[in-house]
């Protein structure tokens, strides 16, 4: 197994952040191989999604969640910025691992898929990415 941690940059505002050219990067030394990708944020109020992004896609992702979890007074967890706790209710909807499968070095994901670190936590602008390779 390789694993690697790397750190990603999302800023103070809610966003989705497309890391697929960290994970090709991370897979360059595994070029021909075979085997899994598991990716993992080792964070209480961020999560990882598969999916399109450029088209609008991730705004409307960052707008569903505020229908879902509004930044308001409702939340009983409230340190940090006013909201903060639907932060940490995120994790239980958008899961902090994700696994893809690696064929010939390259994630097995469908054309318009890209892996996406979700953020909604203004406070941390800065967030970790581990990033493991498992041969087949």
């Amino acid at each position: 197994m390789h694993s690697e941690e790397i750190e990603i940059r999302t800023g103070r505002s809610e966003t989705v952040v497309d890391v697929s050219a960290e994970v090709a990067s991370f897979l360059r030394e595994h070029a021909g191989q075979d085997g899994l990708l598991h990716a993992w944020v080792p964070h209480a109020t961020a999560g990882l999604v598969v999916m399109e992004t450029g088209a609008g896609s991730d705004d409307d992702l960052l707008a569903a969640l505020r229908d879902l979890l509004p930044a308001d007074d409702r939340w009983r967890h409230r340190h940090g910025s006013p909201g903060h706790g639907r932060d940490h209710v995120l994790p239980a909807l958008i899961a902090p691992s994700m696994s893809v499968p690696v064929i010939d070095g390259r994630p097995a994901w469908g054309t318009w898929q890209s892996l996406c670190l979700v953020d909604t936590n203004g406070d941390n602008p800065v967030r970790r990415l581990r990033l493991s390779f498992l041969p087949g």
